[in-house]
């Protein structure tokens, strides 16, 4: 990164997924990089749960509504390090061109919204689960955990990290993420200003996240919102009331520079790619008035502890202290009672004597 050039020019896509169907829409999503590449992008960001689609059918109605659209929708889902994760790295490697993609990511029978990071040498450097998914979401994602899930990315020309959605208005998820002082940030979004009543919160929020977030960084901010094309509100919208809570097109893209700037968009309710040249010393009028994680912080007074422990369903089990006991003990039936041989048991008193320990039995 040393060598690294002054410019670099960044696509955000704004497209529809073809719901929930992981393959049609993997078709489009190699389609668009293609695109991106020949544009000259030399980095391309994807909306949220872009592969196989966002789950907009939790805003429409019961969970025994939706089963068999959750069904579809889990079994379209994206295994890390499968044919599909394979067929967009070697997109990358092909067009020479880095790729943050949304997926819904499916590992064992559990769920998960996550962003890809691929190099453009078609490496996966690593992934980003959303912590918190956001009230419905949570009848269809876990929950990301720490360590590597919160990182931002070396790539070849710039360091780059990615939260999704409403993790934007966490702040000391925020403050995690700038902390490791990326140049570029990828927001990613689910198609927002689709779905009813929300659209008009939606649109000033997001606008206001992400600018805010291209100030407090210092970073160029992909600010990147999916859609909703015909045939997915077709597929939703079964009855007028789920009608009446979607609309076709959506989106609200753009690309920002440090400070809040746009350099392109936003853009709304149509399928597009936005192009911007990142001017990195851009940065440098930035950094003059303030580092929120540098000279103007103050952790001596305000600091944030970050969990780095990775996330595991299972652990093994602190050792107890009588495990530290060099020898077996030995359990002699007597009745309701019972009686323990080994050195340090009294069986006048009923107390193990050990060091800093003392056990009573019955």
């Amino acid at each position: 990164m040393s060598n690294q050039p002054q410019t670099v020019k960044a696509a955000a896509v704004q497209a529809a997924s073809v719901l929930y169907d992981r393959e049609k829409t993997l078709d489009k999503a190699v389609a668009l990089i293609e695109e991106a590449a020949n544009a000259g992008a030399e980095l391309v960001g994807f909306p949220e749960s872009f592969l196989p689609g966002y789950p907009y059918h939790i805003w429409l109605g019961a969970p025994n509504w939706y089963q068999s659209l959750f069904k579809e929708w889990f079994l379209n889902n994206v295994e890390v390090n499968s044919k599909t994760t394979d067929i967009l790295c070697e997109s990358a490697r092909t067009n020479s061109i880095d790729i943050v993609m949304g997926v819904s990511e499916r590992e064992g029978n559990s769920c998960y919204n996550t962003l890809l990071f691929i190099n453009r040498r078609g490496e996966l450097l690593g992934k980003h689960r959303k912590i918190m998914p956001t009230h419905a979401e949570r009848t269809h994602w876990g929950l990301g955990g720490g360590g590597k899930n919160i990182k931002t990315y070396d790539f070849e020309n710039y360091r780059l990290s990615g939260l999704l959605c409403w993790e934007h208005s966490m702040d000391l998820m925020r403050h995690a993420v700038i902390a490791e002082r990326p140049q570029i940030h990828v927001g990613a979004w689910v198609g927002g200003m689709a779905i009813s009543p929300w659209w008009d919160q939606f649109e000033m929020l997001s606008d206001l996240c992400s600018r805010y977030h291209a100030h407090a960084g210092d970073c160029f901010v992909l600010n990147v919102h999916g859609a909703l094309d015909q045939t997915g509100f077709n597929k939703l919208c079964e009855t007028d009331y789920q009608a009446d809570k979607l609309r076709m097109g959506g989106g609200l893209s753009s690309i920002i520079a440090p400070g809040g700037k746009l350099l392109a968009g936003p853009v709304i309710d149509e399928e597009t790619i936005l192009y911007a040249d990142l001017d990195f010393s851009a940065i440098a009028d930035w950094a003059y008035f303030h580092d929120a994680v540098g000279h103007y912080a103050r952790p001596d007074l305000l600091s944030l502890m970050v969990n780095t422990e990775e996330y595991h369903v299972t652990r093994p089990m602190a050792a107890t202290p009588v495990d530290h006991l060099q020898h077996k003990s030995i359990i002699h039936s007597r009745g309701d009672r019972s009686r323990f041989d080994f050195p340090g048991y009294k069986e006048s008193t009923g107390i193990v004597e050990l060091p800093n320990l003392q056990t009573m039995t019955h």
